[in-house]
């Protein structure tokens, strides 16, 4: 069966060379026919499981599209040859690939072709390159703001600010945060600017920027229905418990289900967090005759609340 593809796509490649070549009587190569054999003959590859001869059959018939100044038709074949670089397991090559898909799509006049394409490559790459699927899914969310589709926008924004975290990139992540937080004020998805503060503060805790952190939530006041929220409440409690150094408080609040169940990566975030210097462990105020016990007794309580405080926050 693959030796039998094989051959209709060599068949398909010497017909798409036959097209290209000029004589006495035809002048110009005729570009788009040899365009239609070279995918022809990709598809074929395709079958017989030959990706790299794919590929190649899949950049001539973008040249030829490309000639033919048929560049919707090239970006198409582009992205193909992208594809097939991913089955090779060749993920950065096939990245550069679809980008170039996606300048032409924008070229051609179809900005929302373009978008997605490259939301297609940051996921392609996630798993090998945070910051370049960082930027990809940046680049498209641009595209698909300038075409007035918030919502498209603030999903992959979404995206690229919770692998901003991932990596650690605070600064930016705080910064895309407060941009979502902004789309999402702008088409009136209010319950959702109430988790985008709780995710910028845990990102300006992190930071160790309280003054950034508390300004944050002060400004959501401003939004409707934020005051006398569960949200705005354990927004308080929190940085209440991390101004006062009150690991207790601050644990509770970051292992409740308000801030468990948030996206993972904002999840760890909470329950990593750490006031200044530690913080203390509250103590139930002893009485008189517990003063009173023997000092055996009180040396293992105090054990027992070591080992209770290590075995982590929640």
């Amino acid at each position: 069966m693959a030796a039998q593809k094989i051959n209709e796509a060599l068949e398909h490649i010497a017909k798409a060379e036959k097209y290209l070549k000029t004589s006495f009587l035809k002048w110009k190569p005729d570009y788009d026919s040899a365009a239609s054999e070279y995918a022809k003959a990709a598809v074929a590859f395709k079958n017989a499981k030959q990706f790299d001869q794919a590929k190649e059959a899949y950049l001539k018939e973008a040249e030829n599209h490309e000639n033919n100044k048929a560049l919707f038709h090239a970006a198409k074949a582009y992205e193909q040859a992208g594809m097939m670089l991913k089955e090779m397991h060749k993920l950065p090559e096939a990245v550069q690939l679809i980008e170039k898909a996606s300048m032409m799509y924008l070229e051609n006049g179809t900005p929302d072709t373009a978008a997605m394409a490259l939301e297609r490559a940051g996921k392609l790459i996630e798993n090998v390159n945070l910051e370049k699927a960082v930027h990809l899914y940046q680049q498209s969310a641009s595209v698909f703001e300038n075409e007035e589709r918030l919502r498209q926008a603030v999903e992959l924004l979404g995206k690229a600010s919770r692998l901003l975290v991932r990596a650690r990139r605070l600064d930016e992540a705080s910064a895309s945060l407060q941009k979502e937080k902004n789309i999402y004020r702008e088409i009136e998805n209010y319950p959702t600017c109430y988790k985008k503060t709780i995710a910028q503060v845990l990102v300006h805790l992190h930071r160790n920027d309280f003054v950034a952190a508390e300004k944050c939530v002060r400004e959501t006041y401003s939004i409707p229905g934020f005051s006398g929220s569960e949200d705005c409440i354990a927004l308080e409690q929190l940085l209440e418990g991390y101004d006062q150094q009150d690991q207790d408080q601050v644990s509770d609040v970051c292992c409740s289900p308000l801030f468990k169940y948030m996206d993972n990566d904002y999840a760890k975030l909470g329950l990593s967090l750490v006031v200044p210097g530690g913080g203390t462990k509250k103590k139930s105020p002893a009485s008189p005759q517990d003063g009173m016990g023997d000092s055996t007794a009180a040396g293992s309580q105090v054990e027992d609340d070591d080992d209770e405080y290590s075995r982590g926050l929640c």
